[in-house]
Parts: C-alpha cells; structure tokens; sequence
C-alpha cells in the first residue's frame, strides 16, 4: 500500500509540473495573442488568443482537479468546457462585427506569431503526451491543446491567402472556423465527461 500511495503522489506531481508550464506558456501567448490581433487587425489572431486564454483556464481547473477526487475532476472539465464554448461565442460575435466594418489585416503579424504560438503549443502537445490517457481533466487538457495546433495552422494559412486575395474574408473565415473548433472541444469535454460521470454512477449502482 505504501508504495501504491507513492505512485499516485508522483503521478500527481508529475500532471501538477506539466500543467504549471502549460498555464505559463498559455497565459504568455494568450498576451501575445491578443497585442498581436489588435496590431493586425486580425479576427483569427484574436480568436487564436481566446483560445489560449480558453486552454489556460482549462489548465488551472486541471491543475486544481490533480489528487482531487473523480467529482471534483468532473467538474473541472465542465467547468472547462463551458468556458471555451463561451468564448467562442464572444469570438464568433467579433467575426461579424469585423464582416459588416472591417479592414484587410497585416498578414505578416498574423502569421509571425500563429506560428511562434505553434511552436508553443506543439511542445505543449510533447509535455500532455505523457498523460493524454490520465483522468477527464488531462484528456481535456490533450483535445484542447490538439485544436490549438489546428488553429495556429489555420491562422497561418489565412495569413497567406490575405496576401495572395488582398482581402479580410480569409481572416474572417479562419476566426470562424477556430471558434467552430473552440466550440466542438468544449462540447467534446461536456460530453466525455458526462459519459464518465454516467460510468462511475453503473459502477457504483
């Protein structure tokens, strides 16, 4: 029994180190994001950001689910996805805001710093790869950072297509489609997590 209870201490402190440098990087490029979107005028660097500011409540609330019982990490993936799924609406309200009275971004910020955010986000990957199958909580925190890769390679893609059409649709659409995704994790995690809530109530039955 001891030495169970020393496995799960250091599996919990591993989960606890990776979610402090995931809530660091996420918080540092939320901040990037965000200065970076308003430079450019770019929805999609801005929707880019939300979902880093997204990600890093997902990573608090993950952080404080660790050695906590299986409700409390239940609800910190509601919690979780709630929140990415509001945000993705603030997003979605931006997008059409910018259609109706919008400029063509700076394609050389948006793509500058969707791929420096892509580089986080992928070591981000590399350090949640150890724990992908963990509890509700890192699952979250896995599928979230997942969608964060496809949403820095959507922003850099739109950058792109900004220079080729001289024109704001390919950023409007790329901000679209990442609240889109924001939403799909965020209802990805309700879901999960109340098919593990619905597991553990048979388990228990």
């Amino acid at each position: 029994m001891p030495g169970c209870a020393c496995h799960i201490e250091a599996k919990n402190a591993a989960e606890r180190k990776t979610l402090l440098k995931l809530l660091l990087i996420n918080g540092v490029m939320f901040v990037v994001g965000v200065a970076g979107g308003i430079m450019a005028d770019s929805t999609a660097l801005v929707a880019d950001s939300l979902d880093m500011l997204a990600d890093a409540s997902v990573y608090a609330l993950s952080l404080f689910a660790v050695g906590k019982a299986a409700q409390h990490k239940h609800r910190a993936a509601m919690l979780s996805g709630l929140f990415q799924i509001a945000l993705a609406g603030m997003v979605v309200v931006d997008v059409i805001r910018r259609f109706v009275g919008g400029s063509v971004p700076e394609s050389g910020w948006m793509m500058a710093i969707a791929l420096l955010a892509l580089l986080a986000n992928s070591y981000g990957l590399y350090l949640l790869s150890k724990h992908r199958k963990d509890g509700v909580h890192m699952r979250a925190s896995w599928i979230f950072t997942q969608n964060d890769v496809i949403a820095n390679l959507s922003v850099i893609v739109a950058g792109g297509l900004v220079v080729l059409l001289n024109s704001r649709l390919p950023d409007l659409i790329a901000g679209f489609a990442i609240a889109s995704l924001v939403i799909w994790g965020g209802v990805s995690i309700l879901q999960e997590a109340r098919r593990e809530k619905a597991a553990r109530g048979h388990g228990s039955a």
